[in-house]
C-alpha cells in the first residue's frame, strides 16, 4: 500500500449555485477546464465513470463511482478501479449569485512515481493544478457557458 496524498482548493464563482452545480455535473465536459483529464465518459450506470488522465508522460486510467450526490451541494466518488484516488466537491451559495467551490482530492501516490519524486514537491505541483483548474471552471462558468446534460 502507498502513501495517500490529499489536496483541497477553492474557488469563489460569479454565478448562482443551482448554475454552478449544472455546469459541474456534466462531468464528460471536464477536460474543457480539467488539464491532465484526456477524458471523462459515463457509463451504463450514471453514477459510474471511466476517466483518463494525461500529465508529464504518464497516462492513468482509473473507473469512479459515484458514492454521495446531494444536488446543488455536494458530490464525492472513489475509484473502483485503476488509479486510487477519492474526493469531493462541496457548493456553497454565499449570495444569490456568488457560489464557493471547494475540491478535494485525494490519491494514492502511483508506485511509478514515488522513486522519481518527493510527494511534498508532488503535492504542490498537484495543488497548483488543482487550483488552476477550479479557476478555469470559475472562468467557464462565468462566461456563459451552458452544460450539455
Amino acid at each position: 500500500m502507498g502513501r495517500w496524498l490529499e489536496h483541497s482548493v477553492t474557488t469563489e464563482v460569479k454565478a448562482p449555485v443551482d448554475r454552478v452545480w449544472h455546469v459541474w455535473s456534466d462531468l464528460e465536459a471536464m477536460p474543457k477546464w480539467m488539464r491532465w483529464i484526456e477524458s471523462v465518459k459515463t457509463l451504463d450506470d450514471p453514477d459510474l465513470t471511466d476517466w483518463t488522465l494525461a500529465a508529464q508522460g504518464f497516462r492513468f486510467h482509473w473507473k469512479a463511482r459515484i458514492t454521495q450526490r446531494v444536488e446543488a451541494q455536494q458530490l464525492h466518488w472513489e475509484s473502483v478501479g485503476g488509479l486510487p484516488t477519492k474526493g469531493g466537491v462541496r457548493f456553497y451559495a454565499e449570495q444569490p449569485q456568488v457560489t464557493a467551490v471547494k475540491l478535494s482530492v485525494t490519491y494514492e501516490l502511483p508506485g511509478v512515481l514515488a522513486p522519481l519524486m518527493e510527494p511534498s514537491i508532488l503535492g504542490g505541483i498537484v495543488t497548483k493544478e488543482l487550483q488552476a483548474n477550479l479557476d478555469r471552471f470559475r472562468d467557464l462558468v462565468e462566461s456563459g457557458y451552458a452544460a450539455q446534460s
